[in-house]
Parts: C-alpha cells; sequence; structure tokens
C-alpha cells in the first residue's frame, strides 16, 4: 500500500482516471472538481492516488485553501495519508462519514489540531423518475440572462449560509460557473434547477433553487424533474443529488420523483 503525490494533474488523471470512472455517481464531487482543475489549472493543486497490488484503491487533491477532498479509505490508509501530508497545513477534510472520521482522527495525532464537524450532505442516485401529480403550472425553459442566473444562485448561497456573490467575476469563479440552469415558469420565474455537463456518464442536478415566495407549490419538484430528464435524454447512466439530511421537505421530495439515498458526506474543519 503506498500513497503517490504529484502536482501533475495529467500523469494523475492518466493512472487514476478508470477508478473515478468506475463509480460516477460516488465520484461526483471529484470528477466534476477534477474536471474544472485540468481546464483551468491552478498550480499548487496536489493530487494523490493510493495504490495496492498495481491498482488504484482511492484518491484524494488538496487545493489551495488547504481543505482535503478524498474518497473513501480505510482507517489504516487515512493513516498513511496522514503520514505522507505530515508538515502540510490542512484546514480540512471532506469525505464520506467514516472516511472523513478516520482521517480527521490521524490528521489530530500527527498535527496537534482539533477536528470540528461541519457540513453533512446526503447524496442521492435517481432511480425511476416519477414526474408528480398533478404537475403545477408553467413549463422548463432554459436560463439564458447571466445576470439573473448570478442574482438567483447568490440568493441560492445565502438561503444555505455561504457568502453571496458581489458580481459576476466572483460567480464566474465559484462552482456555479460551467453549469446549464433551467428556470420554471408561470408568469416569471418561479425555481431554478443546474445541472453538470455528462461527465463518464454522470450528471448532477445542483443547485435546486425556489424563492421564498414561489414554495409550496411543486416547482422545485418540476425543474428537478425537467433537468433530470434532460441529463437521461443526454445519455446519463448516473444522475446525482446532494441535500441536507436535516431538511426533511426536500428528501421527501426527491425521493417521491425517484432519488434513492446512496452516501453521506462530512466535513471537519481543523483548528
Amino acid at each position: 500500500m503506498r500513497w503517490h503525490l504529484t502536482e501533475d494533474i495529467d500523469g494523475f488523471l492518466t493512472c487514476a482516471g478508470d477508478f473515478l470512472r468506475s463509480r460516477p455517481a460516488l465520484h461526483t464531487s471529484q470528477l466534476t472538481g477534477l474536471e474544472k482543475l485540468r481546464t483551468h489549472e491552478e498550480k499548487g493543486t496536489l493530487f494523490g492516488r493510493l495504490e495496492r497490488d498495481g491498482e488504484v484503491r482511492a484518491i484524494c487533491y488538496l487545493r489551495l485553501s488547504q481543505r482535503l477532498i478524498l474518497t473513501p479509505v480505510a482507517p489504516e490508509e487515512a493513516d498513511a495519508l496522514a503520514a505522507e501530508l505530515t508538515g502540510r497545513v490542512l484546514s480540512g477534510v471532506t469525505a464520506q462519514d467514516g472516511s472523513a472520521t478516520a482521517f480527521a482522527e490521524a490528521w489530530q495525532r500527527r498535527a496537534d489540531v482539533v477536528p470540528v464537524p461541519g457540513v453533512r450532505v446526503r447524496l442521492h442516485r435517481l432511480g425511476t423518475l416519477t414526474p408528480p401529480e398533478p404537475t403545477p403550472e408553467g413549463r422548463a425553459v432554459a436560463a439564458r440572462d447571466r445576470a439573473e442566473i448570478v442574482r438567483w444562485c447568490s440568493e441560492f448561497a445565502t438561503a444555505v449560509g455561504q457568502a453571496p456573490f458581489p458580481d459576476e467575476r466572483a460567480w464566474a469563479a465559484s462552482n456555479f460557473a460551467g453549469k446549464q440552469f433551467t428556470f420554471w415558469e408561470t408568469d416569471a420565474p418561479v425555481a431554478m434547477a443546474g445541472s453538470t455537463p455528462v461527465l463518464a456518464g454522470m450528471v448532477r442536478v445542483d443547485p435546486v433553487y425556489t424563492p421564498a415566495c414561489s414554495r409550496g407549490r411543486g416547482y422545485a419538484g418540476a425543474v428537478t424533474v425537467a433537468v433530470s430528464q434532460a441529463a437521461l435524454a443526454a445519455g446519463a447512466t448516473d444522475v446525482v443529488l446532494y441535500t441536507d439530511p436535516a431538511n426533511v421537505t426536500s428528501n421527501a421530495l426527491y425521493r417521491r420523483i425517484g432519488y434513492v439515498p446512496i452516501a453521506t458526506f462530512l466535513g471537519y474543519d481543523f483548528r
């Protein structure tokens, strides 16, 4: 068992690409994050792959934000990675629940930090798409007004406790850029859903947002179904989305239209 670390993203993807594509639903964040890093070179990002018997078993990457993104690992594999990273500064780790905890505990032992549990999200994969009945009034339309998309994304960010975007330049540097956006419209837009391009047969629906004045009328479900149908029509075999496990309403909605929970992810901040 050995972790190989490099700043060469092309060489890293040559070795780890098949591993990432083998489970596109579970690797959704890594696939989209690494694709963005590949097309918008960010010097200083560290990439790692764990090999055993010549086969890649796990990967990680550490961006300039100093946050480690990690695929599932056993406790001894997390400890081996912590040993390789000793001497570096990490602001936190995000991974599936058990793996995040295993690395946080290993890093606490080696770096004398206090891991503080942070954001927790649940990943869902689309099974059989089931449009809501009755379908609310309105229709799905492609969102093309950049300023309007930025405004809605900023409202969504504020709603989930993130910083809003002060301008289009800040939005363009965020994870929202590069996605396709769809509005559900009646007389005016009443809900929005974004989606990533197809990568390894995977599309992630993200974000889904309904302003407070339009909630409770089925618009979020309708626009999510429309975006999911478009993803399937584009050839996606894995359509996924994240939810807040504590949001009972949204979790129930996505289950009704066919999304099934497959994993939970946890972030730790290191203090």
